[in-house]
């Protein structure tokens, strides 16, 4: 037997239980982690409150966490038991002591990284990874707009931007974040509660604006990323914080530059172990260089994942919150 967090149904932090469960073996190609670090990000509390659907009802929760093989299934031959693994991509279940995944979603996770730093960093760091790398390849030299900068992906955007030396203009919500921000490593920061953020972007660029705006916030910024990209640049609409997009005017495009937009997710660039691995294999070289610092700001056994998860819904925590078993 084992303990894990579920939810039988929807609602706030009052639905979540936790219990003894008996965790299933590994099927063919799945392996089973014994769980020393977990991840807790916001989208653990969409499914709870049921923006995403879980599979079924009772559900696991949480898709991101780091820990020892302790089962191999039929089939696995890149893992074997007391490999060092972490994850990022679920399947739901990762709160919980023990958690059975396909193999194809483990990375090896090298002696230089902590379990509590990849349960820190994995999903946000790997989001980075491929936003800067992939999806804009930046160089270095570009100048950037990022949106929330002062938040869990925003700060590893911040250091990574400057170590590629990128200059990244973030947008914040209050002095104490625009500070945040700036530590963190951006080059300029755009207070949105009272300054104009496509007038600041035109007088931080000399009119130029930016080659690609990232925007993970969603229907509130949607006009505005727009009118910060430069001519034939690309807006990277990579998330829905304040709601979907929806009802989009492809001439809208047309009319503000031939402008590019995608709309990527992790799981559309780490679609293979290998890609997986390489992914991950470059964030652990980011964080063993010691350019990008993976700060958790507190720490909560995994019994008291609802106070963990009502700690971030109010904006209380900086920096990544991990849950221990």
């Amino acid at each position: 037997m084992a303990k894990r967090i579920q939810f039988s149904r929807h609602g706030g932090p009052e639905v979540l239980e936790y219990l003894d469960y008996q965790p299933a073996a590994p099927g063919p190609h799945e392996v089973r982690v014994q769980n020393q670090a977990i991840g807790l990000n916001f989208i653990d509390i969409y499914y709870r409150g049921g923006v995403y659907p879980p599979p079924a009802l009772p559900s696991g929760l949480g898709t991101e966490g780091a820990g020892i093989v302790e089962a191999v299934g039929e089939g696995v031959s890149q893992f074997q038991v007391g490999d060092r693994v972490a994850y990022a991509t679920g399947p739901l279940g990762a709160y919980s002591e023990l958690h059975v995944l396909p193999a194809s979603k483990l990375v090896k996770l090298p002696e230089a990284i902590s379990f509590e730093q990849a349960a820190a960093v994995m999903l946000k760091g790997l989001t980075v990874q491929y936003l800067l790398r992939q999806t804009y390849a930046l160089k270095g030299g570009e100048t950037i707009l990022f949106h929330a900068a002062a938040g869990g992906v925003g700060s590893f955007a911040c250091q990574w931007a400057k170590a590629l030396g990128v200059k990244l203009i973030g947008t914040v919500s209050s002095p104490e974040k625009a500070a945040r921000a700036m530590e963190q490593g951006a080059w300029a920061t755009i207070d949105y509660s009272h300054e104009n953020v496509v007038q600041r972007v035109q007088e931080l660029t000399d009119g130029q604006k930016c080659p690609v705006v990232y925007d993970g916030v969603g229907k509130d910024t949607w006009e505005t990323s727009l009118d910060c990209v430069a001519p034939r640049g690309l807006l990277v609409s990579f998330g829905n914080a304040s709601g979907a997009v929806t009802g989009v005017n492809l001439g809208i495009l047309a009319q503000k530059g031939s402008l590019f937009v995608t709309r990527p997710s992790l799981a559309g660039y780490a679609d293979t172990p290998e890609r997986l691995q390489a992914m991950a294999d470059e964030l652990f070289a980011m964080i063993t260089s010691g350019r990008l610092k993976v700060e958790i700001s507190s720490r909560h056994a995994l019994k008291d994942a609802a106070q963990a998860q009502t700690a971030l819904a109010a904006r209380q925590t900086t920096g990544s919150t991990i849950l221990l078993p």
